[in-house]
């Protein structure tokens, strides 16, 4: 590694999924003697490694790699329990001088990690009607409900997560007020860079398809026949997965394997606006082109970026 450039407190890199967030993280932390963290909700999980296109041990080059791999399929992702553990990989790499790199499409677990987000408590009566409901029913219907009370909210949550909708509207209940209302606007905790990596939408889609096929070839399917002997069916956010999801269904014979591909190409497209979106809602982040012809420029780009702002 090279010798350490002086460095903001945190940096984020953030951006839709296939943008090219991994590789950059990987760059800066070499520069930076830093430590990449992960803040994708589905690299957290034990095995699901191609279909969340987790990183290689080659790939990450030496840069350790905080939060992956570290829950089983069966558990449920809580954005509190993450945020305890981000905030002590970050604390424990400030202490040491070196820079927390955190990496990853799930905004909430960024915010969660960055500002000042608490979590509102539960209610086990309102949980357990709103959890009957959405298994009686089907998270539509729910989503529907989300979508009258709370727009932003459900544009966020993709339809068919009935965990992080029954969450939402156990929220609304319980506060009265919209879920979003409950997350804080730009309530920093820490002294943060955020880098947003754009890609065109064209490039971008086209980047996707490709990724799902090279997932395919690499033997995704053969990955979701080895989680669900291990529970992945039974986990409320594992199994809702992009890719797992889809192919479990075609494991149940609910679809074609083809179906199932073509279904994770449109659903990751989908997703990968709603990840836009969240991110372009905060001014903190910086936009740098990560398109093909942007591409070798953006290492240096985002280096500058971060070494403009120590000096500033």
């Amino acid at each position: 590694m090279t010798s350490r450039t002086p460095a903001p407190r945190v940096i984020t890199v953030v951006g839709p999924t296939a943008a090219g967030k991994s590789d950059l993280g990987v760059f800066l932390a070499q520069r930076l003697d830093g430590e990449v963290i992960n803040a994708d909700s589905m690299q957290l999980y034990r095995g699901m490694d191609i279909g969340t296109a987790k990183l290689t041990l080659p790939e990450r080059d030496g840069v350790p790699h905080r939060l992956l791999d570290i829950w089983d399929v069966t558990e449920a992702a809580s954005v509190a329990e993450y945020q305890r553990l981000a905030r002590r990989e970050i604390d424990r790499l400030l202490a040491e001088g070196r820079t927390p790199i955190l990496v990853g499409g799930s905004g909430l677990y960024v915010k969660g990690a960055i500002d000042a987000l608490e979590f509102p408590g539960t209610d086990p009566a309102i949980r357990a009607r709103l959890e009957a409901e959405l298994a009686d029913g089907g998270p539509g219907a729910l989503h529907a409900r989300l979508a009258a009370a709370d727009p932003a909210a459900a544009r966020a949550i993709l339809p068919g997560n009935g965990r992080r909708i029954v969450r939402a509207l156990e929220v609304i209940e319980i506060t009265g007020k919209p879920f979003t209302a409950n997350l804080p606007g730009e309530k920093p905790v820490y002294e943060a860079v955020q880098i947003g990596v754009d890609v065109e939408r064209p490039e971008l889609d086209d980047r996707i398809a490709r990724r799902v096929d090279r997932m395919w070839e690499a033997g995704l399917v053969d990955e979701v026949r080895a989680l669900e002997g291990a529970g992945l069916r039974d986990g409320l956010t594992a199994s809702r997965a992009l890719g797992y999801q889809q192919v479990l269904a075609a494991l149940a014979g609910e679809c074609t394997e083809d179906d199932a591909r073509g279904e994770t190409v449109r659903a990751t497209k989908r997703f990968a606006r709603r990840q836009d979106s969240w991110f372009r809602r905060d001014t903190r982040v910086v936009w740098l082109g990560g398109g093909d012809r942007d591409r070798r420029e953006l290492p240096q780009r985002a280096l500058a970026l971060v070494e403009r702002a120590v000096t500033a």
